[in-house]
C-alpha cells in the first residue's frame, strides 16, 4: 500500500467519502479490503480516515458504516511523524471470542511505520457491546534500524493454534513474526522469518527502491499455506500495474514456492490476477475467505470506466487437481 508518491491521501479520502451515508452500493470505493462476518452481516475494513467500514447482508449490496476510530490513536501520532489518522491496509480475524483488527500507520514512501491492534466483541455498531479497544503498537520500523516496512499486516493462526503476523512492503520484502496468544505483542523469544522479496537493487534502507512486493495474505487449505502478495505499483490510477502473485508451503514459515517450484524469496511468484485492460487497469492487495461454501478473493481494482478510481473486486476461486487456485470468470 506504499510508495504512494503519485497520489495524495486527500484524493483517496475524498474518493472514499463520496459514498458516505449511501445504501445499496454495488461497487464501493475501497483500497486494501479485508472482510469478516458477524452473525448476519459481512463487514469490509479498508484504508481510510479512521479505517473505512462497509457492511452487507449478501456480499453484493453494501452500506457505509462508522469508521473504526473517531480520532487518530495518539500513540501512533507520536511514533510516526506525519501520520494524521489516515490509516492503511487493515486486517481482521476472529480469535478467542473477539474480533482483532490490525492496522498500518505510516506516510508515503517511508519506513518509519507502525502496526497497531484494536479489538471488539462485535462488529455491529448498533450492538450495545460495540466498542473498539485499542491495544497500541505490535511492531514498528525505523529508518536506519530496519530494512523492512511495518505495514500491511495479515494474521493467521497455524495448525498448532499459534498466531503469526505477516507484513511488509517494498524494502526487503515480506516478513513473518510469531505473536503472543493474546495477539497483543510479538512473542518471546522472538521468531522472525522472510517469506518473499524482489531485491532488484541495493539502496540505503531509508529508500524503498523498486523492490515492489507488498500486501501479504496467508490462506490455509488442504495441508498448504498459500501466500498471496501484490507485485508492482498501486495508487497510480490508470497507470497502475498492480497484480496478485501466489506461492504455497507446507509450513507457515515457508519456504513458499510458486507453480514452477521457484522460491518466492528468490524471485518466485505465479501471477494469479492482474488488470484486464477492459474493466480494471490493475488489481491488487487481496484477501481470501470461505463464505457460505464458496472461496472468494477480494481486492481493489483501478476501474477504467471511473478514471482509475479504486473499486471492490470480488472473484470466486476454484481449485485445480494440483491444488492451485483458479479465478472463476
Amino acid at each position: 500500500m506504499k510508495l504512494k508518491l503519485l497520489i495524495t491521501c486527500t484524493v483517496l479520502l475524498s474518493c472514499l467519502m463520496t459514498v458516505k451515508a449511501t445504501d445499496g452500493i454495488t461497487s464501493p470505493f475501497v483500497h486494501d479490503p479485508v472482510l469478516a462476518y458477524d452473525g448476519s452481516r459481512y463487514y469490509i475494513y479498508c484504508t481510510g480516515q479512521g479505517i473505512q467500514v462497509y457492511s452487507s447482508a449478501d456480499l453484493n449490496k453494501w452500506r457505509d458504516e462508522p469508521s473504526v476510530f473517531d480520532s487518530p490513536p495518539q500513540w501512533a501520532m507520536k511514533m510516526v511523524p506525519g501520520y494524521n489518522g489516515h490509516t492503511w491496509a487493515p486486517d481482521i480475524i476472529f480469535y478467542q471470542g473477539k474480533y482483532h483488527l490490525f492496522y498500518s500507520c505510516s506516510t508515503f514512501g517511508k519506513n518509519r511505520s507502525a502496526i497497531g491492534h484494536t479489538e471488539n466483541v462485535t462488529l455491529n455498531p448498533s450492538d450495545p457491546r460495540y466498542k473498539w479497544e485499542d491495544k497500541g503498537c505490535i511492531v514498528n520500523s525505523v529508518p536506519g534500524r530496519n530494512e523492512w516496512n511495518a505495514i500491511d499486516p495479515n494474521v493467521i493462526v497455524d495448525g498448532d493454534g499459534t498466531p503469526w503476523m505477516a507484513f511488509g512492503s517494498f524494502w526487503n520484502g515480506i516478513k513473518l513474526v510469531k505473536l503472543t496468544t493474546e495477539m497483543d505483542a510479538v512473542a518471546q523469544p522472538e521468531e522472525w522469518y522472510s517469506l518473499c522479496k524482489r531485491m532488484n537493487n541495493a539502496l540505503p534502507d531509508s529508500l524503498p527502491g523498486d523492490d515492489a512486493v507488498e500486501a501479504p495474505f496467508i490462506y490455509h487449505r488442504g495441508g498448504y499455506y498459500y501466500l498471496f502478495v501484490s507485485f508492482d505499483y498501486c495508487c497510480r490510477g490508470l497507470k497502475s500495474n498492480y497484480k496478485i502473485a501466489i506461492g504455497r508451503s507446507k509450513n507457515v514459515k515457508g519456504p513458499y514456492l510458486d507453480r514452477d517450484g521457484k522460491d518466492m524469496l528468490r524471485g518466485g511468484g505465479s501471477i494469479l490476477l492482474e488488470g484486464d485492460h477492459k474493466t480494471y487497469a490493475a488489481v491488487g492487495h487481496c484477501s481470501v475467505y470461505d463464505f457460505s461454501g464458496h472461496t472468494y478473493l477480494f481486492a481493489h481494482g483501478y476501474e477504467i470506466h471511473d478514471n482509475g478510481m479504486p473499486h471492490l473486486v470480488k472473484k470466486e476461486l476454484k481449485w485445480n487437481d494440483e491444488g492451485w487456485p483458479i479465478i472463476i470468470p
